[in-house]
């Protein structure tokens, strides 16, 4: 886990429901010090007011605010894939910028759109 992460919203849905593999995943991050990004988009996907250690959830995470120039490509990511989830594009562009693996829950829609961003791992949770 050399570099950093990329959370979807099934991610944080994931750990929400408590999920071995998240935790463990978590604990890796932070003892390796990897950082952990979740883009504002996915955030506006999740959020729904939640309260107590859910609404903790963001805390320690690196919250990535959309640019003109991510959702640029992400819209010519959907182009070339002939996918239409922006909110996809824009997790796997961020990404890639980045040059980090995602995790998702989406795993097969990720990968069709990660194939615009060959450098782009992805992986289910």
């Amino acid at each position: 886990m050399g570099r950093g992460l990329t959370f979807d919203t099934g991610a944080l849905i994931a750990i929400e429901a408590r999920r071995v593999r998240m935790r463990r995943l978590l604990a890796a991050a932070r003892t390796l010090a990897s950082p952990i990004t979740v883009p504002a988009v996915v955030v506006a996907e999740w959020w729904r007011g939640q309260k107590g250690p859910f609404a903790r959830i963001l805390e320690g995470v690196i919250i990535e605010p959309l640019t003109e120039g991510i959702a640029r490509v992400a819209g010519e990511a959907l182009a070339k894939t002939r996918r239409s989830d922006a909110i996809d594009a824009m997790v796997v562009a961020a990404a890639a910028r980045r040059g980090d693996v995602v995790y998702t829950s989406d795993l097969a829609d990720l990968k069709e759109i990660a194939r615009y961003f060959p450098e782009v791992r992805i992986l289910g949770i």
